[in-house]
């Protein structure tokens, strides 16, 4: 249980906070996470880690000299947003180019690829290297859609000491690469993680039985098998990674490895140690030697009871790079020199003053205002419901981050109509809070939205009914194209496409919008309930697809939710008013 919260959404902010606080010596905090308080040599690669808090020590517990320069921090368990990447990124930059690396997660993948993209766009040379060593999550044919976990420290380490050595950027990401490839990993999970604020764990794991195969977000094994003895847990989780050993002898390696037995939160370390004595027995049994190993908490998963097994098999350089000095937080090793304190970064985040719209848009802007605060209301009301369905296949969050990204949507909605924005740039401003609020896949895809739709109509124009359905198709454009998924993968879109549909097809028959919108809101409702019959094809549930049969989409059903709550504010025509019927 996690109880020592003030506020569920200022639990990340705030625990950012306090860490940098209590570790000043190393770090310094920045909008989106921390950088090292201390002097990079300039052209040195800037290695910026990130994903979502909840994970401590990573990632932030991994910045100072010999690995990371910085790290991104996302709300519990959701990716950062693109403008935290962004805002880290710069913070951290020395001059000799970027390697940004996180766990393959879809709504990482996204924020931290947006961010890039930007960047890049301004003449920084950015990389991206994602980890991916969990066997369970894929087959090895498709190793490249795994998901990452606790081998992050071991691929990060090594990332981090090639850029400490001086190496430029191609060398630090083909290192970077090289070590991802040369790194597998496995968990169990004994209980579930309990979310700041909830009452009750994520899942539950029977007594007598262990959850084979789970992620570091709250999601339940893959499988489930009879709990053992501590020496029959490390069997099963040795037996499993070195099922995927390379060939002895062949590119480099020859039987040395780097080995991790990580705590996910609540396993403690003397439990941990006596996996280790089992797991070093056999590695000696095999001829194979460990290099440098690490026992302890290291990617954990707040206060979920389990623990992984991570090796990386190693060459001569993953060798040198993984043993080489470090001095972080949470992770020390040999003797680092001294380096002098950085000059306190200083960041400016005022937004571009709003240029007021002309009072038919703004009167459009205000009833937006209106249906943006229902939305948000609406995900208040249904943030248990959400997170208990996300739980099933997921990691229990999207209750969570549906009133996030709505109260922040609503919140800057609200702040744009008292400077007198138009309908454009009020959508424009409530897509970008709901991005920075909520983070995680989501997030992205509503932000991506809200713009999309924005960018569609414009400050000067008041309501057009058949403006506002053109903007709802942008915005659904927006998702597909960003998300990438279709119509029978069990997300959002499976709600959303028919309600595009179904929104165009009764305004072209005549419909006002109101009863457009309702009869839109209605497919969607029930094109969610029909998700309980899918398999889940992509997103995190995708690994725990089966456990989601029987289970709408939470995704499709916010998504259902939310649009009925607008139709409820869409009131019959008063011209005066920026009717939206």
């Amino acid at each position: 249980m996690t109880r020592l919260v003030n506020s569920v959404g200022d639990f990340p902010v705030e625990a950012v906070r306090g860490f940098a606080l209590a570790h000043a010596r190393y770090v310094q905090q920045v909008h989106g996470g921390v950088v090292r308080s201390t002097e990079s040599p300039a052209g040195q690669v800037a290695v910026v880690l990130g994903g979502g808090s909840g994970h401590y020590p990573a990632f932030a517990g991994w910045v100072g000299p010999g690995m990371a320069h910085g790290a991104v921090c996302g709300n519990v368990f959701a990716s950062p947003s693109a403008s935290q990447v962004e805002s880290v990124v710069r913070a951290a930059d020395n001059g000799g180019g970027v390697l940004i690396g996180f766990g393959n997660y879809a709504g990482d993948v996204l924020h931290f690829g947006q961010a890039a993209e930007r960047l890049r766009a301004e003449g920084m040379d950015v990389r991206i290297v994602t980890v991916t060593d969990d066997i369970a999550s894929d087959t090895p044919a498709n190793a490249a859609q795994r998901r990452g976990i606790a081998g992050d420290l071991l691929v990060f380490k090594i990332a981090g000491a090639a850029a400490e050595a001086g190496l430029d950027l191609d060398e630090v990401e083909r290192v970077a690469r090289r070590a991802n490839a040369q790194t597998r990993s496995l968990g169990v999970a004994f209980g579930g993680c309990t979310l700041p604020g909830a009452d009750h764990a994520l899942f539950e794991v029977a007594d007598g039985v262990m959850a084979l195969g789970l992620g570091i977000h709250g999601e339940p094994g893959v499988s489930e098998a009879p709990l053992g003895t501590a020496d029959e847990v490390a069997d099963a989780l040795l037996d499993g990674v070195l099922a995927e050993e390379p060939e002895r002898g062949t590119d480099g390696y020859d039987g040395r490895v780097a080995v991790l037995v990580n705590g996910l939160g609540a396993t403690k370390y003397e439990e941990l140690f006596v996996v280790y004595q089992r797991i070093a027995k056999r590695l000696e049994e095999l001829g194979l030697t460990a290099v440098d190993p690490e026992v302890g908490e290291h990617v954990t998963s707040l206060d979920m009871e389990g623990l992984s097994l991570t090796i990386t098999f190693l060459d001569d350089e993953l060798e040198r790079y993984w043993t080489a000095p470090i001095d972080t937080p949470a992770f020390r090793r040999g003797a680092v020199t001294g380096r002098a304190p950085r000059t306190a970064v200083t960041q400016t985040a005022e937004a571009a003053a709003i240029v007021p719209g002309t009072p038919e848009s703004q009167a459009l802007a205000g009833r937006l205002v209106e249906a943006i605060r229902a939305m948000a209301a609406c995900a208040v009301e249904n943030e248990a419901r959400l997170g208990d369905l996300d739980a099933i296949a997921g990691d229990g969050d999207h209750g969570q981050g549906m009133v996030l990204g709505t109260s922040g949507a609503a919140s800057a909605a609200q702040a744009a109509q008292a400077a007198g924005a138009g309908a454009r740039t009020l959508l424009v401003r409530a897509g970008a809070a709901w991005s920075e609020g909520a983070g995680g896949t989501s997030g992205a895809l509503w932000g991506a939205a809200l713009t999309a739709m924005g960018n569609a109509l414009s400050d000067t124009d008041g309501a057009d009914p058949d403006a506002l359905v053109a903007g709802v198709h942008q915005a659904a454009d927006a998702i597909l194209r960003l998300g990438g998924a279709t119509a029978g993968d069990k997300t959002m879109v499976d709600a959303l496409v028919p309600f595009d549909e179904t929104l165009a097809a009764e305004r072209a028959s005549g419909a006002s919008l109101g009863d457009a919108w309702t009869a839109a809101a209605a497919a969607a409702a029930t094109a969610a309930e029909a998700t309980a019959r899918i398999v889940a094809r992509r997103g995190r549930a995708r690994t725990h697809g089966e456990h989601s049969l029987g289970h709408p989409d939470p995704g499709a059903t916010s998504f259902a939710l939310l649009m009925a709550a607008v139709a409820a504010e869409i009131d019959p025509p008063t011209p005066e008013s920026g009717d939206l019927s």
